[in-house]
């Protein structure tokens, strides 16, 4: 349900589109108001708010996806999915939010015939370790959702468990009487983020045809509601592994100025216990640049598994977080 506005707001982007052809795209009432030329004025300053960053070009991020021949993969969730025909990617999804809400892609299928129904697809992510909610992994996230939706939506089917290409999912389904619009969600948990496909449509066929389609999806074999914590080709993710006990050198980042935006970062510590990978799914520059020069200095003890040493994912709170921390982040004032 939380995805809800996304969907209201790439509705409202396609009609935007269509009114850009007749009104110059400024809405008021014609072209001679719409200079797409202008340059910005002498003397103003553009400052870059809060953005998602890295500090490497290698490591793949969550929102590293791409649509490639019809094809949506995500290096970072070990996703494949190939999408059925004539459905396309109109709009990128916005950056990370700072509560770690992700819309990873939104696709469109528009119908074979200008009387056919379309859809949309919407392929979200939620890192457990920065939700509001009160939720510690996807299937707790699912219940929330789904005991939190609106009164003009009703149940159609309450989540029930499900395998799709050989890994567990929940699937619920929600329905608007007014709208006549249906939706499918079919939600898994991988690296600690619970992994969504949100199917929406007038059709109920065509929302069945695509969990069918689902089969063929790649998925990693960590994946899973019982599973999802990461390991074998990925970093264990593991809650709270910042604190104190596992942290044995920690120097605090100097800010040249003060600001007052929560800056979440998830981090990949290798297995000597140093930090070889910063996230920052929210921050600004001065703000990634500071925590950056800190966080490399940092040392932890090294994680070892049933399996032996291991690299290791977390999450980190500097700053204070909009809503009450979660007892899965570490929280740096």
């Amino acid at each position: 349900m939380r995805w809800l506005p996304f969907l209201f707001f790439f509705v409202s982007l396609s009609a935007s589109a269509a009114a850009q052809s007749s009104t110059g795209g400024d809405f008021s009432g014609g072209h001679e108001a719409f200079h797409p030329e202008a340059k910005v004025p002498t003397g103003a300053i553009l400052v870059k708010g809060a953005w998602a960053s890295a500090n490497d070009a290698l490591t793949p991020v969550p929102e590293g996806q791409s649509m490639v021949h019809n094809v949506f993969r995500d290096p970072y969730f070990g996703i494949a999915y190939s999408l059925p025909k004539n459905w396309v990617e109109q709009f990128e999804g916005p950056p990370p939010s700072d509560t770690g809400h992700y819309v990873l892609a939104q696709l469109e299928y528009p119908g074979t015939t200008s009387n056919s129904i379309g859809g949309t697809i919407l392929i979200t992510a939620q890192d457990m370790f920065f939700t509001p909610a009160p939720a510690q992994n996807a299937l707790q996230l699912v219940n929330y959702d789904k005991e939190h939706l609106e009164p003009d939506y009703k149940l159609e089917l309450s989540p029930t468990r499900t395998t799709i290409a050989g890994r567990s999912f929940v699937f619920y389904a929600y329905w608007s009487p007014v709208a006549k619009l249906h939706w499918y969600v079919l939600t898994t948990e991988i690296r600690c983020h619970a992994v969504e496909f949100v199917m929406m449509s007038r059709d109920t066929k065509v929302l069945e045809s695509l969990v069918l389609g689902m089969k063929a999806m790649q998925l990693p074999a960590e994946a899973g509601l019982t599973a999802g914590n990461g390991g074998r080709d990925f970093p264990v993710c593991i809650a709270d592994y910042a604190y104190s006990k596992n942290l044995q050198t920690r120097v605090d980042p100097i800010f040249r100025e003060r600001s007052y935006n929560p800056v979440p970062v998830r981090i990949i510590i290798d297995k000597n216990g140093s930090v070889k990978h910063i996230h920052f799914l929210s921050a600004l520059p001065s703000q990634a640049r500071a925590i950056s020069d800190a966080l490399k200095q940092w040392k932890f003890k090294p994680y070892v598994g049933v399996h032996g040493a291991a690299e290791v994912e977390t999450g980190l709170m500097f700053g204070r977080a909009l809503s009450p921390a979660q007892t899965g982040t570490s929280s740096v004032e």
